[in-house]
């Protein structure tokens, strides 16, 4: 009996190793593009033009794919900035952070953090300085 197990055993080992009822690649479940999109490659590009007051880009649904809502500019011009913040519509016309901007530039940069999945928000933005023309950034959330 042991003998047929160590047989058995081996047998299946040989198969697995050779591929023998391995299922096909092209059989194989796909990944939904929507997983496979990483929180920055699913970011939304926009332009910002110089005016004196904040500007307000969205009403923006957040989903699984960041758990923050990021930004950065998108230019070859040094010393330019934007700042900006986060308006929870649902809850409130004031911006997150206790109605505080921040400053962003070519990098990276968080706006708000641990956001919950399905949030509803608007992105608020106004110029660091006169600088900041024609601005394109991304947002990605």
């Amino acid at each position: 009996m042991t003998r047929n197990r160590t047989l058995a055993s081996a047998l299946c080992t040989a198969a697995a190793l050779l591929g023998v009822g391995a299922v096909p690649a092209s059989a194989q479940t796909p990944v939904a593009p929507a997983a496979a999109t990483s929180c920055y490659g699913g970011a939304k590009t926009l332009t910002y033009h110089y005016q004196s007051a904040a500007k307000e880009y969205g009403t923006y649904t957040t989903s699984s794919r960041c758990n923050d809502i990021n930004l950065r500019l998108i230019t070859d011009e040094p010393g330019v900035y934007l700042d900006a913040c986060v308006v929870f519509v649902d809850h409130t016309t004031k911006c997150n952070n206790g109605d505080a901007y921040t400053t962003h530039g070519t990098e990276w940069g968080t706006v708000a953090t641990d956001v919950k999945d399905g949030t509803h928000f608007v992105l608020r933005v106004h110029a660091y300085d006169i600088d900041a023309q024609n601005v394109t950034f991304q947002i990605a959330y």
